[in-house]
């Protein structure tokens, strides 16, 4: 039968590359492309799955038919990405979530262009070679930009799927969760590689041993922490609590579970996030019902409180030290504020977001510094409040001043039915590990978790079911991790790479072209003299 010469021609091929033809097909396949490494963080915890989320997403780019095409690609992909990792935002944001997604993801532009340049077509063994550490730097490079605070911080670092992961624990401790990020990004491009160009497997595979050597080398090569002794340290988590005097009933319920806490010999007590929303100053009564639990108890009580300053305009976030004589005046107020949470970036243009979804009614004030509390019974503490948890330079630099033990007070009431809280818990393992801390993440409303100094876990997690006041038995350590001295070294040296690559792309496009010396023979003759045209 005659094909009808009407029918579009992308309707006679059955192959992907004509399907992908569409722009707009091939949009939404990056989208949901991007958004499966999402699989890899809690709640799911589909650690493994990281090692080839990204497979997809760079077939795709690698085949675009152009580099602008491939930028597309890496575009919404990233799109994908953000949005599915933070997808518990869309209740608070709504639409907003939307575009700061779109927005963000447009840092992933030029690693799709990467993934063509160095993987399209049919890559020399060189070309594979220089993927395999020209894409994870690319990728780290997305990573540190999105990690500045004002962007959102580095909430879904992909080598923060690997919390739960005893060797990958270990790595972190020498180059932090970007030491993972490349490693799980390499091992991604050296898959596609072998999935997608035969020609091409043996030095994907040649850079899979390698990379297996390097970390099993470094594995061995990193001290492991020197556990000292331990120290006993309460979580008291009191649970959802609503309601128009909210405040009061959540001070009264942490009041009655750390009055369980009396006889079991706490070193420190510590209360979660916003779990004093009144400032004690103005509150002398709330201040002498805490000293009076500190009494009872033994241990100085760390709390969080959320209010107005009295000797001081603004809002403030503050992990205050309560011990039996009232406020001991050490004090911690939050440097790193989250955006549109507790405050709106630009509000006079951004303002409008408070009228379609949670967002900040009113800016909360920065800190200035991070603080070490001396807490009693030789114990240093680190305070970090919630979103803090997420930036690795935070908890260094407590441990370089001597922390012998990091805190977080978080609370993740708002999302309380998602994925959120224990994607926050996790983070605790990560810091824990990189800096060699032990570290206490406790929380209003779950999920509460303990971390040794290897990030191991320590007890079990409070769930967002629990309403509980809980002692750990917390190891405590001592020395420097290679992290905490080297700081964020695998950052400088992709950036290192990337730099290299930029001097060489830019000497091929500026190199004077050699031209060909002309061949010395002689002219050539015209039809008018050819021999061949007698009596002229």
């Amino acid at each position: 039968m005659k094909r009808p010469e009407r029918w579009p021609e992308r309707w006679l091929g059955s192959g992907p590359d004509l399907w992908l033809a569409s722009p707009w097909r091939r949009a939404i396949v990056a989208v949901l492309a991007g958004a499966l490494p999402m699989l890899a963080f809690p709640a799911p915890s589909w650690w493994w799955f990281a090692y080839v989320a990204l497979v997809p997403w760079i077939l795709l780019a690698r085949s675009a038919p152009t580099g602008r095409r491939a930028a597309y690609d890496g575009w919404f992909g990233g799109l994908g990405f953000i949005l599915a990792v933070h997808h518990w935002l869309l209740p608070s944001l709504n639409v907003f979530t939307v575009v700061i997604a779109a927005l963000l993801g447009a840092l992933w532009a030029p690693w799709g262009w990467l993934v063509r340049r160095f993987l399209g077509g049919v890559p020399s063994a060189g070309r594979v070679g220089a993927a395999l550490l020209v894409l994870p730097s690319g990728w780290l490079m997305v990573e540190l930009v999105r990690s500045w605070q004002g962007l959102g911080g580095p909430w879904g670092l992909l080598g923060s799927s690997q919390w739960q992961v005893g060797p990958a624990l270990r790595l972190a401790s020498v180059g932090g969760v970007w030491l993972l990020s490349f490693l799980v990004v390499a091992v991604n491009v050296a898959v596609a590689v072998l999935v997608a160009v035969r020609e091409s497997r043996v030095p994907a595979v040649a850079g899979l041993v390698a990379t297996a050597a390097v970390t099993s080398a470094t594995w061995v090569w990193s001290p492991r922490p020197d556990v000292t002794g331990q120290v006993r340290i309460a979580v008291v988590q009191p649970g959802v609590i609503g309601g128009a005097d909210s405040a009061e009933a959540r001070f009264s319920r942490e009041e009655a579970l750390t009055r369980t806490l009396a006889g079991q010999d706490p070193d420190l007590v510590v209360w979660g996030e916003s779990s004093v929303g009144f400032d004690l100053a103005h509150r002398p009564d709330l201040a002498n019902r805490l000293a009076a639990l500190s009494r009872l108890t033994g241990a100085d009580l760390m709390v969080n409180v959320d209010a107005h300053r009295s000797d001081r305009p603004g809002i403030y976030k503050s992990s205050v030290l309560v011990g039996p004589q009232g406020p001991t005046g050490d004090r911690y107020d939050k440097m790193r504020l989250v955006p549109f949470g507790e405050y709106i970036p630009a509000r006079s243009l951004l303002g409008w977001a408070t009228s379609v979804g949670k967002a900040a009614g009113e800016d909360r004030r920065k800190g200035t510094e991070q603080v070490v509390m001396n807490v009693g019974h030789g114990l240093r503490v680190g305070p970090l409040i919630c979103f803090e948890t997420a930036f690795p330079d935070m908890s260094r630099h407590l441990a370089q001043d001597g922390a012998g033990v990091l805190l977080a007070q978080s609370s993740t009431s708002t999302f309380q039915h998602s994925w959120a809280p224990e994607q926050h818990a996790s983070l605790a393992a990560l810091r824990a590990a990189e800096t060699g801390r032990p570290m206490v993440h406790a929380t209003l409303t779950g999920v509460s978790a303990v971390y040794g100094p290897s990030g191991e876990r320590i007890g079990s997690w409070l769930g967002t079911d629990a309403s509980a006041a809980v002692v750990y038995d917390v190891p405590l350590a001592h020395g420097v991790t290679p992290y905490v001295r080297f700081g964020d070294w695998p950052v400088h040296a992709a950036l290192l790479i990337l730099a290299g690559l930029c001097a060489t792309e830019g000497f091929r496009a500026f190199r004077p072209r050699r031209t060909a010396p002309e061949p010395l023979v002689p002219p050539a003759r015209t039809v008018h003299e050819s021999p061949a045209r007698h009596g002229r």
